[in-house]
C-alpha cells in the first residue's frame, strides 16, 4: 500500500497560495451549480411554508404599490398615467430585484452557518445560491410588466432584447456582491443595518419614482450613481428607447471594480471565514 509523503502535511505560511485556492473554490463552486439551486429552492420553501400563495404575496404586494403610487406620482409630476405607470412599473420591478438581492447578499455566509462549520463546500455555492434564490423571486415578478404593458398598449419591440444583457450584468454583480458583502458582514455584523440605511436613501437618489428629465441639466451627472446605471441598462430596452453608451460603460466599469474588488478581499480572506461565522 502506497505511503502519504510528509509533505503531503506540510504548509507554509509565508505561501499559502491564497490565489490558487480561491479559484479552485470558483471553479468547484461553479461545477456545483445544481446544488445551489437545490438549495435556493429548499429556501424559497421554507420561507413561504404554510403560505397558500408563497412568493405571489411579493408579486400582489407590488402591484398594489404600484397603482397607489402610479395614480398619485402621475398626479403630482403633472404626466400621463398612461405613460408614468409603465415606467414606474419597470423601475419598480426592476429596483425591487436590486434592492432585495443586495439585502440578501448580507446574509450569504450567515444564513449557511451551519454548513460553512460541518461542510467543506465552496463559498461561491452559497453565492450562487444568492443569485438563484433572487432570480426565482424575480421570475414573479417580471410578469407584472407585461400585463402592464398589455394593458397600457407599451409596444417596446424587438430593442427590449437589450435587456438581457443588463440582466445578465446585474446577475454578475449579485453573485460578486454576494461574496463581498457575505464576508465582510460575517466579519462585522453591525455593516447588515448600515446596508440597509444606505440602500433606502439610494431609492430616493435614483430615478425609480421620480423621472431623469425631471432635474433637466442635470441628467448627465446620473451615470455616476451605480444603482441607476445598472439599472438603466435593463429599464431603457423595456420601455424602448435604448440605453446610451455612457450608462452601458458606467454599468461595466461599476460591474468591474465590484469583481476586482470582491475577488481580492475573497482572496485574502477566504481561509478566515469559518472563524467568522
Amino acid at each position: 500500500m502506497a505511503s502519504l509523503s510528509p509533505r503531503s502535511f506540510e504548509h507554509d505560511a509565508a505561501h499559502p497560495e491564497r490565489g490558487a485556492r480561491a479559484r479552485a473554490d470558483l471553479l468547484e463552486g461553479f461545477q456545483r451549480w445544481r446544488l445551489a439551486w437545490v438549495l435556493a429552492r429548499t429556501d424559497i420553501t421554507h420561507r413561504y411554508r404554510g403560505s397558500v400563495l408563497g412568493p405571489l404575496w411579493v408579486t400582489i404586494s407590488t402591484a398594489v404599490m404600484l397603482i397607489a403610487l402610479g395614480f398619485l406620482y402621475a398626479k403630482l409630476f403633472q404626466l400621463e398615467v398612461g405613460v408614468y405607470l409603465p415606467w414606474l412599473a419597470v423601475s419598480l420591478i426592476i429596483w425591487a430585484m436590486i434592492g432585495q438581492a443586495v439585502t440578501e447578499a448580507c446574509t450569504t455566509i450567515t444564513s449557511a452557518e451551519g454548513i460553512v462549520r460541518q461542510m467543506p463546500l465552496p463559498y461561491s455555492v452559497h453565492a450562487l445560491r444568492t443569485v438563484f434564490r433572487n432570480a426565482v423571486v424575480a421570475a414573479h415578478n417580471l410578469p407584472l410588466i407585461l400585463v402592464v404593458f398589455l394593458i397600457f398598449g407599451v409596444q417596446p419591440g424587438w430593442g427590449a432584447l437589450w435587456a438581457l444583457p443588463g440582466l445578465a450584468l446585474l446577475a454578475i454583480n449579485v453573485f460578486w456582491g454576494s461574496l463581498l458583502l457575505g464576508l465582510l458582514c460575517a466579519r462585522f455584523r453591525d455593516i447588515p443595518p448600515i446596508v440597509a440605511s444606505v440602500m433606502q436613501i439610494a431609492f430616493f437618489l435614483t430615478p425609480v419614482i421620480w423621472k431623469p428629465e425631471l432635474i433637466e441639466g442635470a441628467q448627465v451627472y446620473l451615470p455616476l450613481n451605480p444603482f441607476f446605471a445598472v439599472m438603466e441598462t435593463m429599464r431603457a430596452p423595456l420601455m424602448g428607447t435604448g440605453a446610451s453608451a455612457t450608462v452601458w460603460i458606467a454599468a461595466i466599469l461599476y460591474t468591474g471594480i465590484v469583481w476586482a474588488v470582491s475577488q481580492a478581499f475573497f482572496t485574502r480572506f477566504r481561509n478566515r471565514v469559518a472563524f467568522w461565522v
